[in-house]
């Protein structure tokens, strides 16, 4: 059993990577992929946590996008962690989210009344991980300004409010070019209803797109079966997890909503070995 989809506390999961490691060897999995947001600093300190045992971490990332009206996240396996032009993309779109979170501070401000500040949100988010919208839910809801996370994102956070700003992104295009030159296996995470995902899929291929994230908690049988059949028509591989954020005791439960055949993994695995081949070919 494997999970390719999981966050930690240096974005927007709940659980230190080393929790991670525990809970997924409780869990009897095999392997993992930790695939923060904008953010690889999750690898070492797993790698370290599951020295000693026999699971495989996955190096990963998921980097958010935006195509066309389009929120896209585009999922990395087997990177390399250092790699430079990832870590540029990266660097790229923390500094976006930086400038969002000061946007946001004026907005809560002037717009929603909230007296909120840049250390409000910071104190939720560890250092060097990824500040995102969760973190500034938790310091609204510490404000007395929203009774809960869902409630603060309602109210405060969803495109259509009017403390609401767009962070800048790069597109997709981009993103999988950085995972794939950094040696890894570039995924389109949770396509679900994506309208677009068919020609984008087409596109992103030219870029050295790998595959899409069928399996997904948020998937239908219906959409699993669609993009399974679109993954075997345009040559690509698929994949899935549970999209983890929560705590510990939450993590079976999303696990058993993940029927995802162990072949997935075994494919994941041929085609990091194909790319590799490749790459000596060409050196």
């Amino acid at each position: 059993m494997i999970d390719l989809h999981m966050h930690t506390t240096f974005s927007d999961g709940s659980i230190s990577p080393e929790e991670l490691v525990a809970m997924a060897i409780e869990n009897g999995l095999e392997a993992v992929a930790i695939t923060d947001h904008d953010n690889t600093q999750s690898y070492i300190p797993a790698m370290e946590a599951a020295k000693a045992t026999s699971l495989e971490i996955i190096p990963g990332i998921e980097i958010n996008t935006w195509w066309q009206g389009h929120e896209i996240h585009v999922l990395g396996y087997y990177i390399d962690p250092e790699n430079e032009y990832l870590q540029e993309v990266c660097q790229e779109h923390n500094c976006a989210r930086q400038e969002q979170m000061t946007h946001f501070v004026e907005l809560m401000q002037k717009q929603g009344k909230v007296k909120i500040t840049l250390d409000d949100i910071k104190s939720f988010s560890r250092p060097g991980g990824t500040i995102g919208r969760p973190h500034v839910a938790k310091a609204i809801v510490e404000k007395g300004a929203a009774s809960n996370i869902s409630d603060a994102f309602r109210k405060y956070l969803v495109p259509t409010a009017p403390t609401y700003h767009r962070r800048e992104t790069v597109p997709p295009h981009e993103a999988v070019e950085a995972i794939y030159e950094s040696g890894g296996i570039a995924v389109i995470a949770h396509p679900g209803e994506m309208v677009i995902i068919e020609e984008l899929a087409t596109d992103l291929i030219n870029y050295g797109l790998r595959g899409i994230e069928a399996y997904h908690r948020s998937h239908s049988p219906a959409e699993i079966e669609f993009h399974c059949s679109l993954a075997e028509r345009l040559g690509l591989i698929v994949t899935g997890g549970t999209d983890f954020h929560g705590t510990v005791d939450l993590y079976p439960q999303s696990l058993s909503r993940l029927h995802m055949p162990d072949w997935v993994y075994a494919e994941l695995k041929k085609e990091k070995q194909r790319i590799d081949l490749k790459s000596v070919k060409a050196s």
